[in-house]
């Protein structure tokens, strides 16, 4: 993750650790469901194969980098993680 991390103990999206440029995600457990609509409260945030955020457009008119969307729980507004571009990362770009 970058931009922010996990955290594990309240279970929730949080600051990042001092001198942590990315931090590992617990596994995450895709459960389809129908008609699923996402809670306002959680923060949608993205995931991309790399870390450079960027691709070509696709004929969906989405990045080809981009994977999908992941709601995940936060004690703050969702916009905070918006404005620090939080992310999940599949590859650093190392």
């Amino acid at each position: 993750m970058d931009g922010a991390r996990y955290n594990r103990e309240e279970q929730v999206i949080d600051d990042q650790l001092p001198a942590e440029l990315y931090s590992k995600m617990p596994i995450i457990w895709f459960k389809p469901m129908e008609n699923y609509k996402p809670s306002p409260e959680e923060y949608s945030c993205p995931c991309y194969k790399t870390g450079k955020r960027a691709g070509l457009l696709s004929t969906t008119g989405q990045s080809t980098n981009f994977i999908l969307h992941v709601d995940l729980p936060t004690l703050v507004q969702p916009s905070v993680w918006t404005r620090r571009a939080a992310a999940m990362l599949c590859a650093l770009n190392d």
